[in-house]
């Protein structure tokens, strides 16, 4: 059995070839996108874009040591108001990742996270407060914020209560250099 194309389907199908762009290598858009691969998360981040799961996975560029990558992901989440990304800003600008040693930047999203009520970010910057880093020096302030972090269950927080507020408590022997007083 032959199948015989009506004049006027053949027609049709012959002015769209003839219309087509000849530089658009694919004019029926994309059919299969690059959805969940590390060049479309760091596309959509080069584009501005956030979500939740998009800013999720700055953590897993961060940790496979693409610090700059991450650092364009997590500074539009934390732009946008998220405040776990405001912390991982912290602490690639505390630990010169991707970027400059900057402690002023580091602790200034800390206190936007802590002022938006994530207690991590509260964490941080009662021990900014407490050791004057990045931030003028408040013990009395910086207390309350490990205070606040701990009445929201940060189990890091209430172990520097019980320590009495040692900070060696909760810092590295490593960072120690960070943290003393530069006069």
């Amino acid at each position: 059995m032959k199948y015989l194309i009506p004049l006027s389907c053949a027609f049709a199908l012959t002015s769209a070839a003839l219309l087509a762009d000849p530089d658009d290598d694919d004019p029926g858009g994309v059919l299969n996108p690059d959805e969940m691969t590390w060049q479309s998360i760091l596309d959509r981040a080069e584009d501005g874009e956030t979500g939740m799961v998009l800013c999720s996975t700055g953590y897993m560029l961060t940790k496979s040591g693409d610090h700059e990558a991450a650092r364009t992901l997590f500074k539009n989440c934390a732009e946008a108001g998220y405040t776990g990304a405001m912390t991982w800003m912290s602490q690639l600008d505390n630990n010169g990742l991707g970027g400059e040693y900057d402690p002023d930047s580091s602790a200034d999203w800390d206190r936007q996270a802590a002022e938006l009520g994530d207690p991590v970010g509260k964490f941080n910057h009662g021990l900014n407060l407490m050791r004057g880093h990045g931030i003028a020096k408040d013990e009395a302030l910086g207390r309350q914020y490990v205070d606040e972090a701990a009445a929201d269950g940060l189990p890091v927080a209430k172990r520097l209560q019980g320590a009495g507020y040692d900070l060696d408590e909760v810092t590295p022997d490593a960072d120690n250099w960070k943290y003393a007083p530069v006069f």
